[in-house]
Formats: structure tokens, C-alpha cells, sequence
């Protein structure tokens, strides 16, 4: 082990024991290069985070012109800073009427924190309602509405007052009622292996929630900016949250969340107490300026087009008696082998053949596919020639 890889387990904090601990020296495009020499093909994209590419050319420049002009000024929402404003103007103008007011935040998890603060304010109400088998985030209040015991037995007592029901099933709607302030979903489940609800379900949910005056939240911190093959995965549906979650790809690959709502309802935070919600770091200029670029790519380039063919394209190589389902929309995709060890096999020998995959942590039976939205025929065609070389490998086993 040399010094470098030695500190990092020495000194850094580990998320696992077998960490994949790729010697990472740059990126660029839908490639990742490590200080041996090797470059991987990178279908993970940071987790749907680098929707645009590593170092997009738009990106990079609007971080260093930012640079150039200033940093960290003062916590959250006491100073005009144009890059919090350009980009909030910008993000509500591609969204449904009533979402017109952004509160910018450090990541996913906190930005569901903030969703869930502001709905108790809103509605009054203490009870939430999640679905099983969903991840939301790690922090105490995410972790609270995920619906995955694993990652929460070391960490009870959590909220009070959480309901779980099944994603996509209508007989656990009438489990939403009057003193429901929330029903936070991912309009598609994303760890439980890309789990994709009917149109009707989901309309059937929005009308629940309306009758009873439970708020809808949607989390699309992993479904936003393009992923699924539209803007955002809300555009599927035609129905229209009360609180839209962003984050992972929303900072262009610098560190940031977001939670979208009307203006009126986010104005509760300035009153009874003030300072509803603060941050010191949210809104940061960097990836403010970074997402408002990434977000222009985005649309200029027609990415979320490149998401639905290059998603068509993924299913329609990737056939092999090892695959029992390829599913998904735009470039997320779930891989079912069906076999927990088999995905393990596939994943770590499409690594040593220089292609990164990840698995997912509810459904140990499937890989994910989720590339940057950058990713070329050519390079989709060459993944999918070692994932298949990989399948017939482990069938030989």
C-alpha cells in the first residue's frame, strides 16, 4: 500500500470497509483518469450528480470567472448576490406556476430537511408519510421518512410520527388523512433499484393529498436535470408537487441542495420565530454559478433528448440470459441479475476492464446505470460490450 492510499485509510473517515479506492487525478467528459495511468468510463456520474460531464468547459469557466469576483460573503438570504438570484430566476422559469421561490441549501438530505420544517409550519400537522423501500438522506430527519430499516436501527429514536406505504399500490393512499402534514416521495425510487409509479398512482396521490390537505413533496434530487429524460421527472406525471427537493446534480458538481415552493408558503420562515431556516453556507456563489451554467448546457445542448436515446440504446444492448430487466427512464437504469453475488461479480469486472459501475443499496440485485447525460452511442455501445463480456464471464462461474 503506498503513502497516499495508506493516509487515506489512516485519516479520512470510511463509509465501508472495501472501499473501490480509485487514485483519482482527473476528469473530464464521461472519464475518470488515476495516477496509474488507467481511464474508466464512467457510468455512475458521481451518482447523477455530473449530469453535464466532469469539467464541463461552461462550468468550469463560470467557477473561475466567480473566483475572480468573490467567495463566501455572509450566511444565507442577508446580501444580494446576483449568483443566488440569476439562478433561482432562472431554475423557477422551468418549473410549473406556484413553484417561484428557491431556498438554496448544502445537499439533498438538508434540503429535505428543510421540506419537512417547512410543511409542519405550513399545515400545523406532525405526521409525515413515506414509502417503503425509498432513501431520502442520512441526516436524523431524512433518515426518519427512508424507508429502509438497515440504515436506521443504530440511529433510533428518530421522528415521531412517521407512516410507511407501499410505492404505487392504491389501497395505501387511504393511509394519508387529516393529520398527515406530508407525503414525501421520489417520483421514481431510485435506491430501490429504479422503481417506476403508474401516471394514475401518481395523480391518485396528488388528489389524496389535496382532499385531506396533506402537502405533496416530491424529492428529485436524483431524478432533476435531465436524468429520466425531461427536465424533471414531475413532467412524466402532469401533476405538480407543493415542495419540489433538488440537489445532487443541481450545483453542476460542486456541493448543493435546493427545496422549491410559492412564495407565500416559503415567506413563513421569515416570521414566528425569524430565521425559520438558516444556513451559513447555502447558496454558496460557486455552485450557484455552477448549476446556472450546468443547467444552460443542459438545455442548449439538448441533453435530456441525449438521456432518452442513449437510455433506448443501454436497453437495447444490453440482452443476455444473465438479464432478467433493464428499467428505467433517460439514463436511470437499473441492470436485475436477479443474484446479489452475480451483480458483485459483474460490477468489480467491469471495473478491472475500465468501465465504473455501482450497485444499489436496497436492491442487491440490480446495478445502476446513470452516465452522464454527455454520453455518446459510441461510448454507450463500448459499455455495453464489457458489461456483457462481464455476464458472460460470471455465467461460466
Amino acid at each position: 500500500m503506498d503513502a497516499l492510499h495508506s493516509a487515506f485509510a489512516s485519516h479520512l473517515a470510511q463509509t465501508s470497509p472495501y472501499p473501490i479506492a480509485l487514485d483519482v487525478v482527473g476528469a473530464e467528459g464521461c472519464y475518470i483518469h488515476t495516477r496509474d495511468g488507467k481511464r474508466y468510463l464512467d457510468l455512475v456520474a458521481g451518482l447523477a450528480v455530473n449530469n453535464t460531464g466532469h469539467r464541463h468547459p461552461k462550468v468550469v469557466q463560470a467557477i473561475k470567472d466567480q473566483c475572480d469576483r468573490y467567495l463566501h460573503v455572509i450566511p444565507y438570504g442577508e446580501f444580494i448576490q446576483e449568483p443566488q438570484v440569476r439562478f433561482a430566476e432562472r431554475l423557477t422559469g422551468l418549473l410549473p406556476d406556484g413553484m417561484d421561490s428557491v431556498y438554496f441549501v448544502n445537499s439533498g438530505t438538508e434540503a429535505n430537511e428543510g421540506a419537512i420544517k417547512l410543511a409542519k409550519r405550513i399545515t400545523g400537522r406532525t405526521g409525515l408519510v413515506a414509502c417503503h423501500k425509498s432513501y431520502h438522506g442520512s441526516t436524523h430527519g431524512s433518515l426518519s421518512i427512508t424507508g429502509n430499516e438497515n440504515k436506521k436501527y443504530r440511529n433510533r429514536p428518530l421522528l415521531p410520527d412517521v407512516h410507511f406505504i407501499t410505492f404505487n399500490e392504491p389501497e395505501d393512499l387511504h393511509r394519508i388523512d387529516e393529520r398527515t402534514a406530508a407525503v414525501v416521495i421520489e417520483p421514481i425510487q431510485g435506491d430501490a433499484g429504479v422503481r417506476i409509479p403508474t401516471r394514475s398512482w401518481i395523480q391518485d396521490l396528488r388528489k389524496r393529498c389535496t382532499e385531506v390537505g396533506a402537502l405533496l413533496v416530491f424529492d428529485e434530487v436524483q431524478t432533476g436535470f435531465g436524468r429520466t429524460g425531461t427536465l424533471f421527472a414531475l413532467e412524466h406525471f402532469s401533476v405538480v408537487p407543493d415542495i419540489l427537493v433538488l440537489g445532487k446534480a443541481l450545483g453542476g458538481g460542486l456541493p448543493m441542495g435546493a427545496f422549491v415552493a410559492s412564495h407565500d408558503r416559503m415567506r413563513l420562515f421569515t416570521h414566528d420565530p425569524v430565521l425559520g431556516h438558516i444556513t451559513t453556507f447555502g447558496g454558496h456563489p460557486l455552485p450557484c454559478v455552477a448549476g446556472l451554467a450546468a443547467l444552460e448546457v443542459m438545455v442548449d445542448e439538448g441533453l435530456t433528448g441525449n438521456a432518452v436515446e442513449m437510455g433506448r440504446l443501454f436497453k437495447e444492448l444490453l440482452v443476455h440470459p444473465a438479464i432478467h430487466e433493464v428499467r428505467g427512464e433517460g439514463l436511470m437504469l437499473a441492470v436485475d441479475l436477479g443474484d446479489p453475488e452475480k451483480v458483485q461479480q459483474v460490477v468489480h469486472t467491469c471495473l478491472t476492464n475500465g468501465v465504473l459501475g455501482f450497485w444499489f443499496l436496497s436492491c442487491p440485485m440490480a446495478f445502476r446505470i446513470a452516465p452522464p447525460l454527455t454520453i455518446s452511442a459510441v461510448e454507450v455501445r463500448n459499455a455495453c460490450a464489457v458489461i456483457i463480456a462481464a455476464l458472460d464471464g460470471t455465467s461460466r462461474n
